[in-house]
């Protein structure tokens, strides 16, 4: 053990005498629109600071608060959501309201609850998620039951719980999230769908899927049924990552390689990559509603990548359940 004077650095935050977190600034910018189909909007998104209690839902309406804009990611951490209704004009904006809105309470609420209870080991932020969803479910799917007009309605739900330099991510149905590095661009979730589970099983190719006649059918979603496995998966931020969140209505359009291209062309700019993302998707039919949640990630206690290679952990009790591409977690990223 070694005593002495201790080195502050200015780019690090001090919680606590014994807790040092990393400093790592999130620049954000979200989006949501109708399509050039569709009447009404069944998407919506979620922005939480957990630190501040701030938080901005599509929803919400109005311009992105500026707070949220860009901001120190303090020691209770950031979630971000997508999630895409479905059953109908009505029911399908419900559901997904419901989804971020049930979310967000849940969070506010575990961390006030955690404050007032000592000494409870620390939950990560994943598990704090991951039963707020759980519990969207059941909220979803008691409104179904209990009220006609939102008969069989449910909603997707793509959620990322950044904390320090950890990125959770939960997922239930078919929208995604994708990881930019460098020139790379990795699909980070797995589509819990029809098509995904023939392409898994050798029965049609990745390019057949894309045409498929059932590839809007997902095999799970918000409010379907009163029990729910959503799906995690990890990996350690790395300076200049960005993350993005969307709906099918952009994934459906786009290839991994068009929104790689189309981000990189905004040269940092957030807010024009999500307009141009959905630009495009809506130059080449825009049937769905499109809904874009970008981050970028910067600091200088987030380490380099030191290859462009991205790395997908796995819970052990869920390696059967792959995100696509997933690599041994002792590989450097």
């Amino acid at each position: 053990m070694m005593y002495g004077r201790a080195t502050f650095r200015p780019d690090t935050i001090y919680y606590s005498p014994f807790t040092i977190y990393q400093l790592m600034i999130v620049e954000l910018h979200a989006k949501s629109d109708v399509g050039r189909v569709r009447r009404g909007n069944e998407d919506n998104f979620l922005i939480l600071d957990l630190t501040v209690n701030q938080a901005w839902t599509n929803s919400d309406g109005g311009e992105m608060p500026e707070p949220l804009r860009q901001f120190e990611c303090g020691e209770k951490g950031v979630v971000l959501v997508v999630s895409d209704g479905m059953g109908g004009a009505l029911a399908g904006d419900v559901a997904s309201r419901m989804a971020v809105e049930t979310v967000r309470e849940m969070l506010v609420g575990s961390e006030a609850e955690e404050q007032e209870t000592e000494g409870d080991e620390e939950k990560d932020l994943v598990d704090y998620l991951r039963h707020a969803t759980v519990y969207a479910n059941l909220a979803i799917h008691h409104r179904s039951q209990e009220d006609t007009r939102c008969s069989g309605m449910g909603a997707t739900f793509t959620g990322a719980a950044i904390k320090g330099d950890l990125l959770d991510l939960v997922q239930v149905g078919d929208s995604r999230a994708y990881v930019i590095r460098g020139d790379q661009v990795k699909l980070a979730t797995k589509d819990q769908s029809l098509v995904q589970q023939l392409v898994d099983v050798g029965q049609i190719s990745e390019s057949e899927a894309e045409t498929h006649m059932f590839r809007n059918v997902i095999l799970q979603a918000l409010g379907a049924q009163s029990e729910l496995t959503p799906v995690t998966g990890r990996l350690r931020i790395r300076r200049g990552d960005i993350l993005l969140l969307c709906s099918d209505g952009l994934s459906g359009k786009l290839r991994a390689e068009d929104i790689l291209r189309i981000v990189q062309s905004s040269k940092g700019d957030l807010a024009a990559a999500a307009t141009s993302l959905i630009d495009e998707a809506n130059e080449r039919g825009g049937e769905d509603n499109i809904t874009v949640v970008l981050a970028l990630f910067a600091g200088d206690d987030l380490q380099e990548p030191k290859s462009e290679r991205i790395t997908i952990e796995l819970p052990p009790m869920e390696e059967d359940a792959t995100l696509g591409d997933t690599e041994q977690p002792a590989e450097p990223v």
